[in-house]
């Protein structure tokens, strides 16, 4: 066989290995999931439980490795929310 042959076949076979995975990770969407719950807790003022709940989320994120976008919310998240609950310790002190 030709070495185009080989070539084609690699990629129909890399191609075919991509949409499987994607379609997996479609059904398994655990971190968007995570991400939805602990912003409807950032939301509603518990900020505890959003930090929990977006650690589990960047957990599961780094599992997969596939959601890069993400990861970087979660994380500016998880910056923020710890800025705010640190603040919030600070003030109760200062009174």
């Amino acid at each position: 066989m030709e070495l185009y042959y080989y070539l084609l076949f690699s990629i129909a076979i890399l191609i075919a290995v991509l949409l499987v995975r994607y379609f997996i990770l479609t059904k398994k969407n655990a971190p968007v999931r995570l991400f939805a719950e602990a912003l409807k807790n950032e939301n509603s003022g518990h900020f505890a439980e959003a930090v929990i709940t977006y650690q589990n989320a960047l957990d599961e994120v780094k599992k997969i490795r596939f959601h890069s976008h993400l990861k970087n919310k979660i994380v500016e998240k998880l910056k923020v929310l710890n800025t705010v609950i640190e603040y919030g310790q600070n003030a109760r002190f200062i009174r």
